[in-house]
């Protein structure tokens, strides 16, 4: 049983510099700072925010964290 969660505790460290990654340029493209991610930490209601805010579309057009990723006029959507 130890096993377990020592690798449930490295699972999570593992993914959490990614899912954070993730979710500051899911913000970012929706114009909003990535410390909104911080309202998560409020219970239940800091949750659902994050939820709207990363279920919107992006900003049309470049924002100042860069280009719109589902613009066609990128080098990288090739």
């Amino acid at each position: 049983m130890a096993y377990g969660m020592v690798l449930s505790g490295l699972y999570a460290l593992a993914i959490l510099l990614p899912s954070l990654a993730v979710s500051v340029r899911r913000l970012h493209d929706t114009g909003r700072s990535g410390w909104w991610l911080l309202i998560g930490l409020i219970p239940l209601i800091g949750a659902i925010i994050l939820l709207v805010f990363t279920c919107q579309d992006s900003q049309p057009g470049d924002n100042r964290y860069g280009p719109n990723p589902r613009s066609g006029d990128n080098a990288m959507a090739t």
